[in-house]
């Protein structure tokens, strides 16, 4: 984790599920992370299988110019990675598995922003998982940044464990496994490396 923001929502999210695999929705309480909301996010799964933003904080709006709520996430992402977003952040609410992304968000006028994207699990109040609580965080702060909109993300990978601190490994041992003959996996300890990689 690189960015204030993931460690800081990650550490939340850990304390309020406690000794369970993960908390329900109505006991995140947003006065507790105010500090991180511009950059926080939740999305919510649909019967049909999507995944769209159920709400999205106003540093996230911004980076695309537009209001996210009710938006598919994985529209958010270049068209050929569309379906492998979905199925990440699906598996893990399935997998009840914390999950960081190196993504990168491109500009029309060519120029790129490395992000981090922390997506934790969230149970609606009958306990099923259905839910992400997430945090989308630049890890530079360029002259353009909030005046050039993105015009999409790419993902770079799902960090390897060395990347991240020892409480994320505390989170649990699944190893998410894509179905996906495009976009290979491979295993770096608990957690999958995405090969991804800007196109030009």
């Amino acid at each position: 984790m690189r960015s204030r923001t993931t460690v800081e929502l990650f550490q939340y999210w850990n304390d309020v599920r406690g000794n369970r695999d993960l908390p329900r929705r109505d006991e995140i309480q947003p006065g507790d992370i105010r500090s991180l909301l511009p950059n926080v996010f939740i999305l919510q799964t649909e019967p049909a299988g999507g995944i769209y933003f159920r709400l999205a904080g106003t540093n996230i709006c911004s980076l695309f110019g537009n209001e996210l709520r009710h938006r598919q996430f994985s529209s958010l992402w270049r068209g050929d990675q569309q379906e492998d977003i979905g199925r990440i952040a699906r598996q893990a609410i399935e997998s009840c598995t914390p999950i960081v992304l190196a993504a990168s968000g491109a500009t029309a006028a060519g120029d790129w922003l490395d992000l981090e994207i922390l997506m934790t699990p969230l149970a609606s109040r009958d306990g099923k998982g259905d839910r992400v609580l997430g945090a989308l965080s630049p890890l530079s702060g360029p002259m353009w940044l909030h005046m050039m909109p993105l015009q999409h993300l790419m993902l770079e990978q799902v960090q390897e464990n060395s990347e991240v601190p020892e409480m994320l490994t505390r989170a649990g041992n699944t190893v998410i496994r894509l179905d996906t003959h495009r976009s290979p996996i491979r295993r770096a300890q608990h957690l999958p490396v995405f090969e991804g990689g800007r196109r030009n």
